[in-house]
Formats: structure tokens, sequence, C-alpha cells
């Protein structure tokens, strides 16, 4: 199975989900969102499957927006907001060939199988 992990490099979850994955034997090939990822073709599939759970609320990048783009009471859609700061997005996202899940949680591991 075709298996790609978003997230950053130097972020602690991303690390442990792959070393996971890994051990697993469901290994996934690493994306970094700010760098390598086309983040204008995947954000709309991304989402269509989480939503709002798409916005890391504990981020650093979170606490520091203005609370009118919090809101989005300036017009600016979900997309745009992760499109100029994908330091919000939860991570990891890992994407597979029929779905998108987002974070490392228990439920992630489990349908990961």
């Amino acid at each position: 199975m075709n298996r790609k992990l978003f997230g950053l490099k130097n972020c602690d979850t991303c690390k442990k989900a792959l070393k996971e994955l890994e051990a697993a034997g469901k290994p996934a090939e690493f994306v970094d969102i700010r760098a390598e990822a086309d983040l204008a073709s995947k954000l709309p599939r991304w989402i269509a499957a989480a939503g709002d759970k798409l916005v890391n609320r504990s981020s650093t990048t979170w606490r520091n927006l203005p609370d009118e783009d919090k809101a989005r009471a300036n017009g600016v859609t979900l997309e745009g907001l992760l499109l100029g700061n994908p330091t919000l997005i939860k991570r990891p996202v890992i994407e597979t060939e029929s779905e998108v899940l987002v974070g490392w949680t228990a439920e992630t591991k489990a349908r990961i199988g």
C-alpha cells in the first residue's frame, strides 16, 4: 500500500509515527508540509476528510493568530488559513489510497491496522 506521512522534519510526533509504522512493517514516505507538499492540491481532500480537526489549536502559530483569523471573520476560508499557515495543520497527516488520517492517535493506529 502506498502511504504518505505529511509533517515537519522536527516534529516529535511525526518522527514517532514514522518509527512505529516502520516497526509494524507499514512504512510511509515522509513529505515535509512546508518544503515538499503541494498543499493547494492536498488541502481540499484533507478538509473533506477531517474538517476543522485539521487545525492544530494547541500550536504556537494558532496562539499567535489574530482573533479574526481564528474565527475566519475576515472571509478567509479554512483552506486559505492553512495554505497561509502550514504549521497550523495538525500532524501527522497520513494519506493512503483510500483515506486521510489526522494526528497520531489510537484511532489512527487502529485504522492503519
